[in-house]
């Protein structure tokens, strides 16, 4: 079963199922430069580029900022939300789904692109600045996630991914982005 969308595949094994359809309109020259895939507790779960001109960061202190950034800007934006009279402490850990949520951000050279499931998984994707919206991108990488990762009897949840199927997947469909 999906959770954005697509058909459920129960009698296959997971090595056997087809990838998910693309979504329409996503090749779009959206340049995709970095992945991360956090779970609820800001494990950093994957962490793929294509595209990082520079690497000024140990990469541990790279996914501690990244997560503490989704931590700040998450809070932060329930915080200001017009729409909620209820307002949490400012860094108080929210469930997913509550208060209102930012989907991306721009500076001059590259745009963020964040999507945040239910079960708490979080995705991150690095775009270049003039990309649309690529909140579909972000539904599709999740459903790959769930077909080719959470579907895989011999992954442990909560542990670095190491699927080469979902690693294949990722890379046939982040090239259709750029």
């Amino acid at each position: 079963m999906q959770f954005f969308g697509g058909s459920s595949l129960t009698s296959v094994a997971p090595e056997a199922t087809p990838a998910p359809a693309a979504p329409p309109g996503t090749g779009t020259g959206a340049s995709a430069q970095v992945l991360y895939v956090f779970n609820r507790n800001g494990v950093c779960l994957l962490y793929r580029e294509w595209h990082r001109p520079l690497r000024t960061l140990d990469p541990t202190q790279d996914h501690k900022l990244m997560f503490g950034l989704l931590f700040s800007l998450r809070s932060f934006t329930a915080k200001i939300d017009p729409t909620t009279a209820e307002k949490g402490n400012l860094g108080v850990p929210l469930l997913p789904g509550q208060g209102c949520s930012f989907y991306s951000f721009k500076t001059n050279t590259y745009k963020l692109n964040f999507m945040e499931s239910p079960s708490g998984i979080k995705l991150i994707l690095i775009t270049h600045p003039r990309t649309g919206d690529q909140r579909d991108s972000l539904k599709h990488i999740y459903n790959l996630y769930v077909e080719y990762v959470v579907k895989n009897p011999l992954y442990a949840p909560g542990t670095p991914i190491k699927c080469e199927l979902f690693n294949k997947h990722l890379d046939q469909y982040v090239r259709t982005l750029i």
